[in-house]
């Protein structure tokens, strides 16, 4: 019997230790990303009189700019693990409407585009949340972020209360704030902020937008502090009652606080971009902001005591064809790359930025950070071959089925995609003729075309080059279009104006061309899937252009991260296990395609590349990047 009891005592002492190990485990887990002290969930971030407060504590935001999007869902931890070990404590995310919603009544939150999971593991790692839902965040997308079916409606008044757009708002809203609501601080979750819309001050269109938009987020449930953010010529006419109003920079203008202040006065003051580089343009040069000019900008904005959100932390990658474009002083495309010459890199690498900022907050924080993760080993694979070749003219019977009009009709009004139109990629417009003579786009090429005869290639139109020579003849010819959308606008006052494609009248000797066919290349995963069936056939010495080059990468083991560079090449796409990892020039700056290792398998890899002009039949894997010439900010 006393053996008995020693052991039920013994047991009853190793339950209660596991039931406390468990109490503890939970804890643990459900009090909040500080880690430090229990916080107080009924106060949320507010705004006092000269500084925040989060949970009834005096609080000050060190944020960094992370979009899920623009990285593989693998390297979500990875990037997250390094903000934290950098010393700061919020993680700034935007989310983008035409990934969500890819066409009107679909809507996509799975893998990568899982917004729920994200967010649950900014809380399990330790960081607050700023959350920018849109609709329309900028952050450098093709159109804002915007889906390109809006642009469907002729009379379509983006960011306004136009009833198509506010409609469409509503729908979108109705599916992704719900999925957000419970990560709110007042809810146990890591969102202390909502910022309502972005940068509205610069467009300005509508009085009544900001207030719809705000109303719209707190009938659905948000609850935690609203934020608006502008640059300085924005402060003024984009702020809105209710919402803090934050201010963007690059470079320390003391008139800007000021100007901030006085507009908003008796406030804590955020800098919500601070702008750690600046994206680049094909055709341009690489833009740096040396990391000793961004980290004077930060020590003086921690000194007067003001709170902080580095745009971008991480950048990543414009996969596919999610790149915007800029208006002004004339249009240009972005690159693939979004490296940003951001504190980490864009494959995730440290930079002198970084360790910087470490330094610097560690002895702000005047605490020990936590260890720096190890980086990711960059592969060197040996060269892939393209061995066959597919040419666009023989590809066509097998993509979209053409589509017959009288006159052009633009990408985003083509009968494709269930009544969507046509969001990205190329499209191809045929007519016949029957004389040579002057053709010209009357600025109604969006963006770039290829121009053929009989598939003979005479010319290319742009925004700088709007006229081409056809040669005489007087049988009839077929003359093509390739147009390419480059990238939508994704900032200032043209918005409205970003349809794609042919959109308005060819002329011929002043004639207007008529009796078109017309095949929508969008180059998605399911249209590369269709070229399959395709009769491909080895590469000769001189294959025909524009074509598709299809050849195979081996990866022996665990599939690692490299670099992809097409020395000969001219211009194009590139496919890797049906992956679009992004576009490719010779204009540069960019020089090489970041390829994560998540997109690749152990073993063999399929390889398409859809090239322009030229080819030298063999992609290089390296073990670093080439993001060009480089000149400072």
């Amino acid at each position: 019997m006393a053996v008995f009891s020693i052991r039920n005592n013994h047991r009853r002492r190793f339950v209660i230790l596991l039931l406390s190990l468990a109490c503890f485990i939970i804890y643990r887990h459900f009090r909040g990303p500080t880690g430090k002290i229990r916080i107080n969930r009924s106060m949320g971030l507010r705004v006092n009189s000269s500084q925040f407060s989060l949970g009834g504590e005096p609080f000050r935001i060190l944020g960094g700019s992370l979009h899920y999007f623009r990285l593989p869902r693998a390297y979500w931890e990875d990037r997250m693990v390094k903000m934290k070990a950098c010393g700061l404590n919020t993680l700034t995310v935007d989310v983008p409407w035409s990934l969500h919603q890819p066409e009107n009544g679909e809507f996509r939150f799975q893998g990568g585009l899982d917004i729920e999971a994200f967010l649950h593991l900014a809380a399990e790692v330790g960081l607050w949340v700023i959350l920018r839902p849109g609709p329309y965040i900028g952050s450098d997308l093709d159109l804002g972020g915007l889906p390109s079916w809006l642009l469907r409606d002729r009379e379509m008044q983006l960011r306004t209360t136009y009833p198509g757009f506010i409609a469409a708002v509503n729908e979108y809203f109705d599916k992704l704030i719900p999925k957000v609501v419970p990560f709110q601080f007042k809810k146990g979750g890591p969102i202390i902020a909502i910022q309502v819309e972005n940068k509205y001050g610069s467009y300005a269109k509508d009085g009544n937008y900001m207030s719809f938009i705000k109303e719209a987020l707190q009938e659905r449930g948000i609850r935690e502090v609203l934020l608006t953010s502008d640059d300085h010529e924005g402060l003024k006419y984009g702020g809105i009652k209710g919402a803090l109003r934050t201010l963007n920079l690059q470079k320390m203008n003391h008139d800007d606080i000021k100007y901030l202040e006085a507009v908003q006065p008796n406030s804590p003051v955020l800098v919500m971009e601070l702008w750690t580089g600046r994206c680049d343009g094909w055709g341009g040069l690489h833009h740096s902001f040396p990391a000793e000019d961004l980290i004077a900008v930060v020590r003086e904005i921690l000194r007067r005591g003001m709170s902080i959100n580095l745009y971008m932390f991480y950048g990543g990658t414009n996969f596919g064809f999610m790149n915007g474009a800029l208006a002004n002083p004339s249009y240009k495309a972005l690159v693939t790359s979004y490296d940003y010459d951001a504190p980490l890199s864009e494959a995730g690498d440290y930079t002198p930025k970084y360790h910087l900022l470490r330094d610097l907050l560690s002895a702000f924080n005047n605490e020990i950070l936590p260890e720096m993760p190890g980086v990711r080993w960059k592969e060197e694979y040996e060269a892939a071959i393209l061995f066959q070749h597919l040419s666009l003219w023989d590809a066509l019977p097998y993509t979209h089925k053409p589509f017959k009009s009288q006159f052009p009709v633009n990408m985003e009004n083509l009968p494709v995609n269930n009544g969507n139109g046509q969001a990205y990629g190329y499209t191809l417009y045929e007519t016949t003729i029957t004389r040579g003579g002057s053709l010209k786009s009357e600025r109604n090429i969006q963006d770039r075309a290829m121009v053929f005869v009989n598939q003979s290639f005479i010319g290319i139109f742009h925004h700088r080059n709007l006229e081409l020579a056809v040669p005489d003849g007087k049988e009839k010819r077929t003359l093509s279009l390739l147009v390419e959308n480059c990238g939508r606008v994704h900032y200032g006052k043209d918005m409205d104006d970003q349809r794609k494609g042919i959109v308005g009248d060819i002329l011929l000797n002043n004639m207007p061309l008529r009796d078109f066919t017309i095949y929508s290349l969008d180059m998605t995963p399911g249209f590369i899937d269709s070229l399959y069936r395709a009769p491909w056939k080895s590469v000769t010495n001189k294959p025909s252009f524009p074509s598709f080059f299809q050849g195979r990468l081996f990866v022996n083991g665990y599939p690692s991260d490299t670099f992809m560079k097409l020395p000969g090449w001219s211009k194009g796409v590139v496919f890797v296990n049906g992956q679009n990892v992004g576009r490719y020039w010779d204009a540069g700056p960019q020089q090489a395609l970041f390829l994560p290792g998540p997109f690749l398998n152990s073993g063999m890899n399929q390889v398409i590349v859809f090239e322009e002009a030229e080819a030298d039949f063999k992609i290089h894997f390296e073990d670093s990047p080439d993001l060009g010439m480089t000149v400072d900010i």
